[in-house]
């Protein structure tokens, strides 16, 4: 910066505690050189990057700066702040300081609307106080509501929030029952986040997602489904769905089995993580690109899981890309007859496999190949256990799924040991895979530690009489 302007604009510098701090310095004076010359929506663009409780300390810059922090686009408060500055953690904060700070912000707004309003509380809480400020971001038209409220008891949240006429995204992270009303509609809304709360009842939650009509991304972490028994959720503009199901404190003790009929026809990109204790039926999703399925496994619930996860998987048919990670190939192992009702998922052209392929998951990975007639990119992330057992005889020839052996163009293999299996496993590709055209080999760091045993490996792997003469093997 010119020194001759005596000027710093929104700057950080790190204190003597290690803290950053926002600095902005206005001389007053006017001169082109003047940051309180510049238009509003300048200033409004550089303290939407500062804490608000850094933007309302501009106030004592000037009367310009006096006027442009009651109208700053973003807002957001966080109870954190009682425990930010506490050298003495005996004492309890000071509650009333953070309540003063609030009502102070938006007491002296101005009319202008608000576009991010977020809220977390998780230590305070005062039920009064949240809906009044809750409340006061409704009526300036916020756009973007990001709330984080730690609970005790059920809430019910202002029924203005359910019937905004300018939200565009919605974040509810809330330990508890959440209570809708009997009215919802929320025209605009696209980006719709649930953490953590519990439903009440069916007739509620479907009014929810019904009451959505534009809505885009759906995403349900942790939420609890117990008093649930059928919910649809039907759309026709949801591109991105994503359930995260893994409680905190690991698989839920009671049955669930809440069946959950998603009919999304416009949906590109769907995730699942948890335990499918829920029964997940995807419903026409031809446009479907991306899906990501990752199940854990209760060792008293494996048959009810295995059931869970080919109905969720007769859904993604027309899926292009495909991540299966951590038991959901293992849950197949499980499935016995019900293996034939998987669908033949002609649309798909990659497979990631992020997880350890063991002696167990072996046999049903092949079966699960065999339903791809079409694949043509495979990606293992961590290589096979130990306890494998590979041997490309004429049994396993015979049974080697087509997509290999037409289809296969490209293998990536992570955290190759080097194994008996392993070098059995790829040489049984490269002599069987017609089309192959490249295998991405990328070695352990115990294999590279052992360069005698490397350049063997290296050795038998690209000697090998290959079914496709333009394949090539890399190291890595």
């Amino acid at each position: 910066m010119d020194q001759r302007t005596d000027l710093y604009v929104c700057g950080e510098v790190m204190s003597d505690t290690g803290q950053t701090r926002y600095v902005i310095q206005d001389t007053g004076r006017d001169s082109d050189g003047d940051i309180s010359q510049l238009p509003d929506c300048i200033l409004h663009h550089i303290l939407s990057f500062i804490p608000t409780k850094d933007v309302v300390k501009t106030a004592i810059l000037s009367k310009k700066w006096n006027n442009v922090w009651t109208s700053v686009l973003n807002l957001d408060f966080d109870d954190a702040l009682l425990y930010a500055n506490e050298a003495d953690t005996r004492d309890p904060p000071d509650e009333t300081c953070f309540i003063n700070f609030v009502e102070r912000v938006l007491s002296l707004r101005d009319a202008s609307n608000i576009k991010n309003f977020r809220l977390s509380c998780r230590v305070f809480f005062n039920a009064s106080c949240i809906n009044s400020w809750i409340s006061s971001a409704i009526m300036h038209n916020v756009q973007t509501l990001d709330l984080c409220l730690f609970v005790d008891d059920s809430f019910v949240l202002p029924s203005s929030v359910f019937r905004s006429q300018t939200l565009t995204s919605l974040k509810l992270e809330m330990n508890c029952v959440l209570e809708f009303p009997t009215v919802i509609h929320l025209p605009y809304l696209k980006t719709l986040h649930l953490s953590l709360v519990t439903f009440v009842n069916d007739g509620s939650t479907q009014k929810l997602f019904s009451g959505c009509p534009v809505l885009e991304e759906l995403t349900l972490v942790d939420c609890e489904w117990l008093n649930l028994k059928s919910i649809t959720i039907t759309s026709s503009t949801l591109k991105r769905l994503t359930i995260d199901d893994l409680p905190y404190f690991g698989p839920p003790d009671g049955p669930k089995d809440c069946k959950i009929k998603i009919h999304t026809s416009n949906l590109v990109y769907l995730k699942y993580t948890g335990y499918p204790s829920n029964d997940i039926f995807v419903c026409d999703v031809s446009s479907l690109v991306k899906a990501y399925i990752s199940v854990l496994i209760p060792h008293e619930k494996q048959k009810e899981v295995a059931s869970h996860v080919v109905n969720l998987l007769k859904g993604l048919s027309k899926v292009a890309f495909l991540n299966v990670s951590d038991h959901t190939i293992e849950s197949l192992v499980f499935a016995g007859n019900m293996l034939v009702d998987l669908p033949v998922f002609k649309n798909l052209t990659r497979l990631d496999l992020t997880m350890e392929i063991g002696e167990s998951t072996i046999e049903a990975l092949m079966k699960f190949l065999n339903c791809c007639p079409n694949l043509q990119c495979l990606y293992f992330s961590e290589g096979f256990n130990h306890d494998v057992c590979f041997v490309d005889n004429d049994l396993i020839r015979s049974s080697l799924p087509k997509c290999i052996s037409s289809c296969l163009k490209m293998l990536t293999f992570k955290n190759f040991d080097g194994n008996d299996s392993e070098i059995c496993f790829l040489k049984c590709i490269l002599r069987h895979a017609s089309v192959l055209k490249k295998m991405n080999i990328l070695c352990c760091e115990s294999l590279f530690g052992d360069p005698n045993r490397l350049n063997a490996v290296k050795k038998a792997l690209q000697t090998v009489s290959k079914g496709s003469k333009s394949s090539v093997v890399m190291f890595s």
